[in-house]
Order: structure tokens, then C-alpha cells, then sequence
């Protein structure tokens, strides 16, 4: 059973073999090994995009952080400065303070940073009241801005941040205001407390962060108010976004991120993004596509090229290996074919008429049907070889050879040169009669060639044939039947030659 087994897979794997190292099979094999490849380095490639798209995001995540630390401990530090001075306006004992005692109770030091202004306190009208840089206040009313009027018209006592404008007190600066409102005891409008941050002090934070060439980082409000963006523009600070596809996808979560194209200039960017906690503010840092994926492309480039040559190398190599494969294999059949032919008539030899007749009698035993067997010589070969010369001689051997094979139709049955001047045809699931018939046309089909021969009673060439038939007959090898026809044309030869005479 298991040698069984061995001697199957054994062959399974000789014929898989075969098949691969035919012509057709080592071009399948090279175009089949070019495709997966191809397709791994495709494979690679698409991971590798993954990768770089992935680290754009994390590293996005990371500026995004420190950007939103920073502004959220600003604000905050800001906003704690804002909401004690709104204290201290409640309380009348710091109220009844000299000017530049109260001053120093109400405004902190937290509420002097670089990009910090001064704070300011209007009341319900919209007029300084309280200064924290001067004493007594600079004369300003501030009742058209839009913090003032958010605060007078909404019980709102959050914290309120503008949208950018030019200050009249810093010389048209770019600035937003971050403000609270102050409410009376009996919950009416009181006044407004104001900080003013510099824009530069948004531009400073986003200026130090590395976005690559195309990229940006912008902080706006949430009503859409572009507060600042990297490239710094002045012409954008201020703009509304809110209509912008981009900011609108933005709104629809807290945080995130999503490729997209920016409506300023038209740019597919890869957008992280996300809301201050407890601030009317988004934070987004947005590298451009193009520079996350410009090593990548520059990588796909060169595995492309290489993959190219490889690619066309390897098809070459599979064309030259199959031609070369065929030019041997026709080598071998041509070989074949010669160890199996005849050559001068081009019949099948002595071989592989043994190798016909043994396939033909086992197959003739197995079905029990009838094989014949015809053995054809020329007769007096040997006197017209001396009298003509062996060239004459051999042009004789050729045209007997054809005229015989004309004479043999079925695809089945088989001619070959026994030796010398003596044709065999075997003649599967032929009976006596049938094989008589063959025969007997054979023998007419070489006289009327009437190729002359001097020697012969006849005057022309002739042939003899005996004829043999397996059925009926007590006959177990091929052999005894090679022998029963030939026994049969030594008596077409004795009786006479030019006849057919049967076992």
C-alpha cells in the first residue's frame, strides 16, 4: 500500500515536473513567479502608504497636543486673572480701596505675559472704568464690539472670546478678547471684563511647529473665525470658514481626523483635529498629502524601476529558457524519430515494429479480436540490385515503401521495413479475408508500378506476401506469428513469386 502510495506521488511529481520544464510550462512559470512578485511588492508598497499615512497622523496627534497644552494653560491662566477681577468688582470693600490698591488686588501678575494686553473694566455703557496698566483709565468706549454686546444681550457668564480684530489701543494690532461678564446683585448687566491676546502670540506657537512644506495648522473658533494659520496670512486671520467643507466635518466631532481639501487653497490635506475642552476653539494641524507620501512615492519609484527590469528579465530569460527548451525537444524528437525510422524509406524500423506488434497482440489477447499480419518481399531484389547498380536498388526500396504505405489506410495498422527488401504490415482487428484483400491490393499496387527488371519472369518489378491471421490459430507470442507469415511467403516465393499465399 505505502509503495503503492510512493510510486503515485512519485509520478504526480514527475509529471508536475515535466509540465513545468516544457516550453509552455517555463513561460506560465515565469509570468506566474513575475505576477506574485509584482503583487508582493504591491503588497509591500500599499503597507508601507499605511505606514506613512499612519505616522503623518500620529505625529499631527503629537503637535496637535502640545499646541492645545499650551493655549488650554494660557487661556486658563488668563480667564482664572478675568474671573477675580469680576470678583473683586463684586466685593465693595476692595471697591472702597484707593485706586492704586485696588489696582494691585484686582490684576494679578498672571495677567502680564508678552502677548497679554491690558484688562480692562467697562460698565453697562461700554466705557473704561478700570485700567490695569494706567490709573487713572485711558478713555475709550468699546459698547460696538462684539464681546460687549454677547455679554449685555446674554445672561451667558461663561467666558467669551472674540473674533480677531485691530485694537485702536495697540495701534491696530491684530488681537481677540477673552471676556466675562459682570452681573449685579439683582441679575442685571453690570459691564464687561476684557483681556486682550495678541494674534502674535497664536502665530509664535503655530511658527515653531514642523508641518512639512505644504502643510498647515490653524486655531479657529468654533462660529468659524479663522483666529490664525500656518503659513501666517494676514488676509486670513478673520475670515469665516464656517461653510467650508472642511470646517463643517470639523464640527461633527470633538476630535478626529480626515483627508480633505482645503477651500483656501485648494490643497488635499490630511486634517487632525480637535475641540479645547471648555473653549469656543478648534486646533487642527493638517500636513499636505503630498509631503506625507513624497518619500513613499520616491521609494515606489525605484522599487517600480527595479521591479520593471526585473520583470523584463525575467520574461526574456522564460522566452530564451522555452525557445531553448524547444529547440531541444525538437532535437529529441528529430532523434526519436530516426532511432525509430527508417531512413532510407522513411518506414518505421525493425524496433519499433517489435515494440507495434508486442502493444498489438497483448490488445489482441485482451479483446480477443483478430490480428493479421502481412510480410511483404521484393521479389529478386538481389538480381536487379547486381544488374541496376544499389543506387537503382534503393530508389526500388522507396517506391515499394510508399506504394505500401498508400495501400494502408486505417490509422490503426502499421508499415515498417523488416530488413533488407522484406515490409511488414500489421493489421489490428483484421480477419483472414480482410487481410487477404490488403494484401492482394498491395501486390497489384507494386506491379503496376512497372518498374522494369530484366531478371524478372515478369518483366517488372513484383512482390510476394504472406499473409497470417491470429484467430483460430494456437499461437501465444508474436513472434510464432512473425514466423507463420513469413513461412507463408517462402511459399508465395516457391509457387511462383508475384502472389499471396496464407498461413
Amino acid at each position: 500500500m505505502r509503495s503503492s502510495l510512493s510510486l503515485s506521488v512519485r509520478r504526480s511529481v514527475s509529471s508536475a515536473a515535466s509540465h513545468v520544464l516544457s516550453p509552455p510550462g517555463v513561460i506560465v512559470s515565469g509570468v506566474l513567479l513575475m505576477l506574485f512578485t509584482c503583487s508582493l511588492c504591491a503588497w509591500v508598497l500599499f503597507e508601507s502608504r499605511n505606514d506613512a499615512y499612519t505616522r503623518a497622523e500620529e505625529n499631527a496627534r503629537n503637535l496637535m497636543l502640545v499646541i492645545e497644552r499650551d493655549i488650554a494653560r494660557n487661556i486658563e491662566l488668563y480667564d482664572l486673572s478675568l474671573q477675580a477681577v469680576v470678583d473683586g468688582m463684586a466685593d465693595p470693600q476692595v471697591m472702597a480701596l484707593p485706586s492704586k490698591l485696588r489696582s494691585e488686588v484686582l490684576f494679578d501678575r498672571a495677567a502680564s505675559g508678552k502677548y497679554l494686553g491690558s484688562i480692562f473694566v467697562m460698565n453697562e455703557r461700554g466705557d473704561i472704568i478700570v485700567d490695569s496698566r494706567f490709573i487713572p483709565a485711558r478713555v475709550g468706549n468699546f459698547a460696538d464690539r462684539d464681546y460687549f454686546t454677547f455679554h449685555r444681550d446674554s445672561s451667558n457668564v461663561g467666558l467669551y472670546i472674540s473674533k480677531p480684530y485691530a485694537s485702536r489701543l495697540r495701534d491696530g494690532a491684530l488681537t481677540i478678547a477673552l471676556s466675562r461678564r459682570i452681573t449685579h446683585a439683582d441679575g442685571s448687566f453690570g459691564g464687561v471684563v476684557v483681556g486682550t491676546l495678541s494674534i502674535d502670540y497664536f502665530r509664535a506657537l503655530l511658527d515653531g511647529l514642523s508641518v512639512g512644506q505644504r502643510g498647515t495648522a490653524a486655531v479657529i473658533e468654533t462660529n468659524g473665525t479663522m483666529i490664525t494659520r500656518l503659513p501666517y496670512d494676514p488676509k486670513v486671520v478673520g475670515r469665516n470658514i464656517q461653510s467650508a467643507p472642511v470646517f463643517i466635518r470639523a464640527m461633527a466631532t470633538t476630535e478626529g481626523a480626515f483627508a480633505g481639501t482645503a477651500s483656501i487653497d485648494g490643497i488635499r490635506r490630511l486634517y487632525v483635529y480637535k475641540h479645547l475642552p471648555g473653549l469656543p476653539i478648534i486646533v487642527d494641524v493638517a500636513p499636505a498629502e503630498s509631503d506625507i507620501y513624497a518619500e513613499w512615492q520616491r521609494r515606489a519609484w525605484r522599487l517600480g524601476i527595479v521591479m520593471a527590469v526585473f520583470s523584463v528579465i525575467l520574461v526574456a530569460g522564460s522566452l530564451l529558457l522555452s525557445r531553448e527548451l524547444q529547440r531541444r525537444q525538437l532535437a529529441e524528437s528529430k532523434l526519436q524519430h530516426l532511432a525509430r525510422t527508417d531512413a532510407l524509406t522513411g518506414l518505421s524500423n525493425r524496433g519499433t515494429f517489435d515494440e507495434t506488434l508486442q502493444k498489438e497482440w497483448q490488445q489482441a489477447n485482451r479483446t480477443g479480436r483478430p490480428l493479421s499480419l502481412l510480410f511483404v518481399d521484393i521479389d529478386q531484389f538481389k538480381a536487379y540490385n547486381d544488374y541496376y547498380g544499389h543506387q537503382a536498388g534503393d530508389e526500388v526500396l522507396r517506391a515499394v515503401a510508399q506504394c505500401v504505405a498508400l495501400c494502408v489506410r486505417r490509422p490503426a495498422d502499421h508499415v515498417a521495413r523488416y530488413g533488407g527488401e522484406e515490409f511488414v504490415v500489421t493489421l489490428p482487428d483484421t480477419d483472414s479475408t480482410g487481410a487477404t484483400n490488403i494484401a492482394e491490393t498491395i501486390r497489384h499496387a507494386v506491379f503496376d508500378l512497372n518498374i522494369e527488371h530484366v531478371q524478372s519472369q515478369y518483366g517488372c518489378v513484383t512482390a510476394s506476401i504472406g499473409v497470417v491471421t491470429s484467430q483460430g490459430r494456437a499461437v501465444h507470442d508474436g513472434a510464432v506469428l512473425v514466423k507463420m507469415a513469413d513461412s507463408a511467403l517462402y511459399e508465395a516465393k516457391s509457387t511462383g513469386r508475384n502472389r499471396v499465399c496464407e498461413a
